[in-house]
């Protein structure tokens, strides 16, 4: 595929450098009153408070993560404890039926050593001492039962105390990483309100031209690799993305009506049967690694210092993604973000023979990849 082809399907996205520092905050008095910078600073100022916003929406998705393991935890904890609670009543059931026999029975008992001694019948007294050692086995496994129970049951009792002190204290930190994420799209939304038309406009030419460039330059390098074909389960994976094609991006959403970066890659690979970490750290951090020479669809490329940003590779240089708030699920060319490497989740598998790229719907490479619009802050 062309860099001409790339450059013209591009419409935004963010090329600079692969780590930002946020910019001081800028005084933005209403829609009517624009800020009086020129568009390109703009455009950096949008490019970072949009990074940042995504940066922080992938820090909460990793403590959802955990918070899920966690809930799971605690429940397989306290249905242990239930059981080990009924199974502890039922023991002391037993041991209050042990302490009635023997009351009735008194303490006057002879030894089996002297019932045998006294016995007109030897047989009959080894019978009844052979007897007497089972009950007296039952009554000591009984009492190591009773014991071992009670035992038990503190110790489950505590580890769940401490497991649902553990979810607490997630579900806290969750809290103010969801308000850091509404804080930061609160930013966005202040800042594309205060922006006139023709500002958004000199915004995406900006941002169109800085991609097709870097794309153009990426392909020229030859840095990526020729037509690969992906492997079943990675056909599969791409065949998922290309569905979701045109519904709207949504801070923590894995679908199926919305999804955000690494929502839409870890859905398309749990559908292809391969199941993948959550969020894009994740992603980076756990799959193998691949050389960009040696991309095939269905490989994950990773965006950014952090590793904040996923997308998945479909070949001919271009991805599927879900790019930012206000934006929609959009097939984007591979440079329309900071390179950081690629993933491939399904490492090992042999690629299938006589693959067919599946064809681009129309519109599929429409919209902002930056997602000029409303950022859509969570409401809860």
């Amino acid at each position: 595929m062309s860099g001409r082809f790339v450059r013209s399907v591009c419409t935004a996205a963010v090329v600079a450098t692969a780590a930002f520092a946020l910019p001081a905050p800028m005084a933005f008095a209403s829609p009517k009153d624009p800020p009086d910078v020129p568009v390109s600073e703009l455009l950096t100022q949008l490019q970072t408070l949009y990074q940042k916003a995504e940066e922080a929406t992938e820090t909460y998705n990793g403590t959802e993560e955990k918070l899920k393991k966690q809930r799971a935890r605690v429940d397989q904890l306290d249905t242990e404890l239930a059981d080990v609670r009924v199974a502890l009543a039922n023991s002391r059931n037993d041991a209050g039926r042990l302490a009635r026999e023997q009351y009735r029975g008194g303490t006057g008992a002879l030894s089996p050593y002297v019932r045998f001694l006294l016995s007109r019948d030897p047989q009959e007294a080894l019978d009844q001492g052979h007897q007497l050692k089972r009950e007296a086995d039952r009554r000591a496994a009984l009492i190591k039962r009773l014991t071992g129970g009670e035992q038990q049951a503190d110790q489950l009792a505590t580890d769940a105390l401490a497991a649902l002190d553990v979810q607490e204290s997630l579900a806290a930190t969750q809290k103010k990483q969801r308000d850091t994420v509404k804080q930061r799209l609160a930013e966005v939304e202040k800042m594309l309100a205060s922006l006139t038309g023709d500002q958004l406009a000199e915004l995406q030419r900006l941002e169109q031209r800085d991609v097709g460039e870097a794309q153009d330059k990426l392909l020229a390098s030859g840095a990526l690799s020729g037509s690969r074909a992906p492997s079943k389960d990675g056909e599969a994976a791409v065949a998922y993305a290309f569905k979701q094609l045109g519904k709207p991006y949504v801070w923590g959403a894995t679908g199926p009506d919305s999804f955000d970066c690494s929502g839409l890659t870890s859905q398309a690979w749990a559908h292809a049967g391969d199941p993948i970490p959550r969020t894009s750290q994740e992603q980076w951090k756990t799959l193998p690694r691949v050389p960009l020479n040696q991309l095939r669809p269905g490989d994950l490329v990773v965006y950014f210092k952090g590793a904040t940003h996923v997308a998945l590779y479909i070949g001919d240089g271009l991805v599927v993604q879900a790019p930012r708030p206000g934006a929609k699920v959009k097939v984007s060319p591979i440079a329309a973000n900071p390179l950081l490497g690629a993933v491939r989740p399904d490492q090992g598998k042999e690629p299938v023979k006589d693959y067919k790229p599946p064809r681009l719907p129309a519109g599929a490479a429409a919209g902002s990849d930056t997602g000029y619009g409303s950022a859509g802050a969570p409401k809860s």
